[in-house]
């Protein structure tokens, strides 16, 4: 991510990230089994499925968590045999999560600024020092998290401890933090759980200034079925941990195994 006034830059371009036959059992609970599917650059592509899915356990397999018995993972063309959480953060796949994981005592802006760790250059010693290099360094990152404390209309409580926040706001601060790694993919489990209708509004609109002003290539998991429908480019549907529709919103919403399985049981 670049910055942040920049003009949009949205264009679905060529596939990014390529899941092959990927296979993941825990003891002998098969979480999923044989799903294929691609994500192309600059798309928002959703992961749907009734609960137990696999939704989630997917995601794990994308950032590292989680290490697949079978199936391929290629991002960018290469091979990723040994993907770990650093690796995937690493090589720009940012990541939220369903239960809200920030530090509660710490403010919006020291949160935040947390999603800077691995752009950091200068060694441990000169950072506690503060001195030279260092405090440069970190003047530099502070303007970066700034743009994304301006950008998400959150200044007004940079400075509060997150935990003093209202739940919707909390999800946005998350959002922020996986949003100052600079993501080339980010991963959004279940964004707008647990919000009301204004809260959802505002997530939509901001996950969809992301991926139309930066260009970034999102994977979310979420249940509103409208909201999947609206934003999304392709919908990939899980059931029991196998893949059982892939497609346009509108392919999906038509296919009768994803009536039978998800769209036509009330939620």
């Amino acid at each position: 991510m670049t910055a942040m006034n920049q003009e949009p830059t949205r264009k679905i371009g060529d596939v990014i990230l390529d899941l092959r036959h990927i296979s993941l059992s825990f003891g002998g609970v098969k979480a999923l089994t044989d799903i294929s599917f691609d994500v192309r650059e600059h798309e928002i592509r959703a992961i749907i499925g009734p609960n137990g899915a696999g939704k989630s356990s997917m995601l794990n397999v994308i950032n590292g968590v989680y290490r697949p018995q079978e199936g391929e993972i290629i991002y960018r063309g290469e091979h990723l045999r040994d993907m770990n959480t650093y690796a995937a953060a690493k090589s720009g796949i940012a990541r939220t999560f369903q239960n809200i994981a920030l530090f509660k005592g710490m403010s919006v802006l020291d949160n935040i600024m947390t999603g800077r760790n691995l752009q950091i250059k200068t060694n441990f010693l000169l950072q506690a020092l503060h001195l030279g290099p260092a405090r440069k360094e970190e003047i530099a990152h502070r303007v970066k998290v700034e743009e994304v404390i301006d950008f998400l209309e959150i200044q007004h409580i940079r400075k509060t401890p997150v935990g003093r926040l209202p739940y919707g706001l909390q999800k946005r601060v998350e959002l922020g933090r996986a949003l100052a790694a600079e993501p080339q993919i980010l991963l959004l489990d279940e964004p707008m759980a647990g919000m009301n209708v204004e809260e959802k509004q505002d997530m939509c609109r901001f996950i969809l200034d992301v991926n139309a002003q930066f260009g970034t290539t999102i994977v979310l998991i979420e249940h509103d079925m409208g909201v999947v429908m609206d934003i999304s480019d392709r919908v990939v549907v899980l059931d029991y941990g196998k893949k059982i529709g892939d497609g346009t919103p509108d392919a999906v919403r038509s296919n009768q195994d994803v009536i039978n399985a998800y769209l036509g049981v009330a939620h």
